[in-house]
C-alpha cells in the first residue's frame, strides 16, 4: 500500500455524490444497481443470575461490592436483531439505534437497559472491527476484475492520524514517574497559561509522516481524505492492520496492541463497487452488483439488509419504531 500524492483517482466519487440532499448519497455514491447496509455490532452486558443494577443501585453498594459485581459482568457482541427483540422493537433497513433501544427524548442512547435487565451499548460509529471488515472484503474481492488494485481513503480527522503545527500534541500517552521534579515540570507545563501563549507552535507528530500530513487531500463534499493505493484483497485478511501504512506504531511502542483505523472508503480500480464507512454512521454501506449485495446480506457472519439508492439514514429516519 502506498500514499497517493495525487488524489485524482478519487475524483469519480465526487461526481456521484449529492451534497445538497438529506440521504445516504451525501457520502455514498449513486449510480450502482444495488446497495446493502451492514449494521455494526453492539455490545450486551449481562449478569448470570440477576439484572444489571441501575446507576442509583450501584451508588448504594460499597466499593468492594461494586468491584465484586463488576467481575461477574459478561460482555458479548449483540446484533441489532437481538437488541430489537430485547426492547420489543423492529429491525428494518432504515432502523436507527436510538429508536431500536427506545430512547426517551433527551435520554442517553449510548447505553440502555432492556426490560430483561441486560445492558446494551451502541455500536461503533465510523469504524468496523478488523474481523468484520475482513468478512466484507472477502466478498468484495470476488466481485471485481481488479482485486489487487484499488484505493483506500481515510478521513483526515481521525485523532492522531496526521501531524500539524501547534502547541498541544495530537495525542497524549500516559507517563508514569517517581521523580517529583519530573512531575513538577509536567504540572508547570500544563498549568502555566501565561507562558503558554508565548510558546511558538512546533510540528506535532501524527501516525502518518509529515510529508503525507502536509500533502494533497481527496476533497469530497462532507470530508477530506488521505488517499492510498491499496489492494482490496489485502483487507480480506483480519491481520490487515499489520500491513497498512497508517498502523499506529507509536502506540505499540508504549505497550498498546497493534491497531489501525479501517478505511473510510474502499474501492477497486475498475469501480465495480464501493464500501463507505462514514464517520457518523453506525453502519457501513456497500454499493455494487445485485449478486454482491445478495452475498453480503446472506452471510450469517454479518448483519446486513438491502437498501435502495436515496435511502434516508439520518437520525430521525426510523418511522417504524417511533
Amino acid at each position: 500500500m502506498e500514499w497517493m500524492a495525487d488524489p485524482s483517482a478519487g475524483a469519480w466519487l465526487r461526481e456521484r455524490l449529492d451534497p445538497e440532499v438529506e440521504t445516504m448519497n451525501v457520502v455514498v455514491p449513486r449510480g450502482f444497481p444495488a446497495y446493502a447496509r451492514v449494521f455494526h455490532p453492539a455490545i450486551v452486558r449481562s449478569l448470570p443470575d440477576r439484572a444489571i443494577p441501575t446507576s442509583d443501585e450501584m451508588v448504594r453498594l460499597s466499593e468492594r461490592e461494586q468491584r465484586a459485581l463488576a467481575e461477574r459482568f459478561v460482555d458479548e457482541p449483540a446484533t441489532w436483531q437481538q437488541t430489537a427483540a430485547a426492547f420489543g422493537t423492529v429491525l428494518h433497513p432504515l432502523a436507527q439505534w436510538q429508536r431500536i433501544v427506545r430512547t426517551p427524548e433527551d435520554g442517553d442512547w449510548r447505553t440502555r437497559i432492556a426490560p430483561d435487565g441486560r445492558e446494551f451499548t451502541a455500536p461503533l460509529e465510523g469504524e468496523l472491527e478488523p474481523e468484520v471488515l475482513a468478512t466484507i472484503a472477502a466478498h468484495l474481492a470476488e466481485h471485481t476484475q481488479t482485486p489487487d488494485d484499488g484505493f483506500a481513503a481515510l478521513w483526515e480527522g481521525w485523532g492522531g492520524l496526521t501531524g500539524f503545527f501547534g502547541e498541544t500534541p495530537s495525542r497524549a500517552f500516559p507517563t508514569f514517574s517517581d521523580d517529583p521534579n519530573h512531575q513538577a515540570m509536567l504540572d508547570r507545563s500544563t498549568r502555566d497559561p501565561f507562558n503558554n501563549v508565548f510558546r511558538k507552535p512546533t510540528w506535532q507528530e501524527g501516525i502518518l509522516s509529515r510529508e503525507i500530513s502536509e500533502g494533497a487531500r481527496l476533497h469530497l463534499p462532507q470530508r477530506d481524505h488521505v488517499l492510498f493505493a491499496a489492494s482490496p484483497r489485502d483487507f480480506a485478511d483480519p491481520d490487515w492492520i499489520l500491513r497498512v501504512p497508517w498502523r499506529d506504531r507509536a502506540a505499540e511502542e508504549r505497550g498498546f496492541p497493534p491497531s489501525a483505523q479501517g478505511p473510510s472508503i474502499l474501492w477497486p480500480e475498475d469501480h465495480a463497487w464501493v464500501m463507505v464507512t462514514e464517520v457518523d454512521f453506525d453502519s457501513t454501506v456497500v454499493a455494487g452488483s445485485p449478486e454482491l449485495i445478495a452475498e453480503i446480506c446472506a452471510d450469517d457472519r454479518l448483519e446486513a439488509l438491502p437498501i435502495v439508492e436515496g435511502s434516508d439514514l439520518t437520525w430521525d429516519a426510523d418511522a417504524v419504531n417511533r
